[in-house]
Order: C-alpha cells, then sequence, then structure tokens
C-alpha cells in the first residue's frame, strides 16, 4: 500500500465511530477543486509510511478506535488494497472506503469479499458534466454508472455526496443528479472550502439558503439528502 498519511483519530470521517484515516497515494481524476493536491498531482516530496507501521498503530488502538477510514488519493487504484483492508477486518475494525467509483469491479471485489462496512462515493456532477469537473477528457461515465448502480444494490451503509463549487455546478444540475441517484440510502452536499492545498484556484462556494435550495431538489427523488460543511 502507498500511504502517505495517517490521521491518528477523527469524528468525522467515519460516521458514529471513533476512527482513523489512512490515506492513500495517487488518483485517477484531476478536480480542479481538490483538496488533496501532493496526493493527486505527485506523492515525489511527501513522506511514505510503512503499511506495518500502521498496522502496528491500529493493534495498539484497538478497543480505543472502532473503525478505519481509507482515502486518498483514490484507493482502489492500489493492487494490494484487498490484503491491506484484511488485515484490518482481522483485528475487528470497521472499514470505511472513500472512492470516486471510477473502479467498479475492485468496488465490487471488495463488497463481494465482505471488507467493506460504509462506502462514500463522490459524485462530481451530472454525467453530461463529469468529464469536465474531474479533468479528465476521455472519461468513461459507464464505470461511475455501474459503481453508483453497485451501491444501491448492496446492503451495507453508503453514502453518495458532492462537493458543491458555484463554478461548476448549477441549480438545474442537481435535479439531474437527483434522478440519477433515485432510491439511493443518502446524498451530502458539501459546500466547497478553499485552503492553500486545493488544486486551482478561484472557486468559491454557495450559501447555506443556496445549498438547501439543491438539497430540496434532490429530496424529490432520494429520502436522505443532508448538508455538509456549512455553520
Amino acid at each position: 500500500m502507498q500511504i502517505y498519511g495517517l490521521n491518528k483519530t477523527t469524528l468525522l470521517d467515519f460516521p458514529e465511530h471513533v476512527a482513523a484515516t489512512v490515506f492513500t497515494g495517487g488518483c485517477n481524476f484531476c478536480c480542479p477543486f481538490c483538496h488533496n493536491r501532493d496526493l493527486v498531482l505527485g506523492t515525489a516530496g511527501l513522506t511514505a509510511i510503512a503499511e506495518e507501521e500502521v498496522l502496528t498503530f491500529l493493534r495498539k488502538r484497538k478497543g480505543i478506535l472502532t473503525g478505519v477510514c481509507i482515502t486518498g488519493g483514490e484507493p482502489t487504484l492500489q493492487p494490494d488494497l484487498p490484503a491491506f483492508i484484511e488485515k484490518v477486518k482481522e483485528m475487528g475494525y470497521l472499514v470505511k472506503l472513500d472512492t470516486n467509483g471510477h473502479r467498479p469491479a475492485v468496488l465490487q471485489e471488495l463488497l463481494d469479499k465482505g471488507l467493506l462496512d460504509y462506502v462514500a462515493m463522490d459524485i462530481k456532477n451530472t454525467k453530461e458534466r463529469y468529464a469536465m469537473t474531474v479533468g479528465k477528457e476521455n472519461l468513461d461515465i459507464g464505470c461511475i454508472e455501474e459503481s453508483v448502480e453497485i451501491l444501491k444494490k448492496s446492503p451495507i451503509a453508503y453514502e453518495f455526496r458532492t462537493t458543491v463549487v458555484r463554478e461548476l455546478h448549477r441549480k438545474e444540475d442537481f435535479a439531474a443528479i437527483g434522478e440519477w441517484l433515485a432510491g439511493a440510502k443518502a446524498y451530502f452536499l458539501q459546500a466547497y472550502q478553499d485552503n492553500e492545498n486545493v488544486i486551482a484556484g478561484g472557486f468559491t462556494a454557495y450559501d447555506k439558503e443556496e445549498m438547501e435550495e439543491f438539497a430540496q431538489i434532490v429530496r424529490q427523488t432520494v429520502t436522505r439528502v443532508e448538508l455538509r460543511g456549512i455553520d
């Protein structure tokens, strides 16, 4: 596993659990609003963390932590991700995966092996505006659609989520996203927050009232729709 970060305790990353978060390197998208620039654009300046160091930490924290969140970058690019999760599960931890959904075969494999307890999948935009939003001209949207359907049929807990950026998302986009995700268990709209680690600057957020309006649109087809990252 190419691990480049470890948040040793979080109450935010894994719903209803005290968790540690593992950050993997590399991503097959290049979303300009992404906060993890170094993990996406190149890890040459980062110090890798040995897998055994992470596992040793988790062994010591058994009984204090209940979950492990694996994020990135894009974790499904790691060929040894299943083996790593198996080691984590053997310690008794619940595992949450954050993914962009572009590798549905990996997602299905992890689910089939019973290695995941929660999945958070990004929905970057409408199908028509996806490639523009993720910075990938030759995007196969079919992969994203397949992952959406895999999760919608899965018995485990999951959520879809969109980081909402004023310059990239329009009101009408949320009607289309709502139709796409119809019947999903949960969808979160996250307010964009600028910081020094973002890939590209110049983006801004919608205000709370506008975000709530978008949420109301999606609630027509998705029962649980909530805002995140808004005071």
